[in-house]
């Protein structure tokens, strides 16, 4: 008797468990791959500009902590052998250190005995290459940050025209499922854009103030040198 009851109301739910909607879940694979092959391009195409963002701004952040990096006695040695004369353990010491202060520094040594003007000039000039050499490739951080959303709005006016196309082409029966490829294309390529947009923003920037710090180095130890020739013998 209980077992024909069992029976019977196992029966009798069974279709209301057919009627209940399941959950899908969609991975990012998935979402990317369902946009079609404009999205899949264009998702590849910021997916390279990801790498490459990533790959210069570690590149440069060490690069800069590496020129950062100078013993704090570095100048009082300098001016030691500058007052003393010893002109040729300047240069060395300054060859052994290898930072851009240093090589700052190791061409003003060079120039002792010729205007100050002079000196003044090749410590400049020698900057402006230095900076040069910090700033490598960090302009192409700032493309990437600006080229990547233009090329996820590019996606999505892709995958508008696609949804237009199918309507244009439903004979006035419009099915959600037909629009689903221009929508996934439109809303995965603006999204994938945003987000490398954003990293090689916020990279960008951080390179820029990380620079700034070693060139006001570079300054402050340019100038502390050039004291140093300044003062009466």
């Amino acid at each position: 008797m209980i077992s024909t009851l069992i029976q019977e109301t196992a029966q009798a739910v069974d279709p209301l468990l057919e009627g209940e909607p399941v959950e899908k879940t969609l991975s990012i694979i998935e979402l990317v791959t369902t946009g079609g092959t404009a999205g899949i391009i264009i998702i590849a195409l910021l997916f390279v500009l990801l790498i490459m963002a990533v790959y210069i701004y570690f590149e440069r952040i060490f690069a800069i902590k590496e020129a950062s990096k100078i013993d704090s006695n570095f100048m009082n040695q300098i001016k030691d052998y500058v007052s003393n004369g010893k002109i040729e353990s300047a240069q060395n010491l300054c060859t052994t250190v290898d930072s851009p202060v240093s090589r700052l520094i190791s061409k003003g040594v060079s120039r002792i005995g010729k205007p100050l003007d002079d000196i003044n000039t090749a410590i400049e000039n020698a900057g402006r290459l230095e900076i040069y050499s910090l700033e490598k490739n960090v302009s192409v951080l700032a493309t990437i940050s600006g080229a990547a959303p233009m090329i996820g709005f590019l996606g999505t006016v892709i995958g508008m025209i696609l949804s237009i196309f199918e309507i244009a082409n439903s004979g006035g029966s419009i099915d959600i499922k037909t629009l689903a490829d221009g929508l996934y294309t439109a809303m995965t390529t603006t999204v994938g854009g945003l987000i490398v947009g954003i990293v090689a923003y916020i990279a960008y920037n951080h390179l820029v103030v990380k620079t700034d710090k070693v060139v006001y180095q570079m300054e402050a130890h340019s100038l502390e040198f050039l004291d140093l020739l300044n003062e009466p013998s």
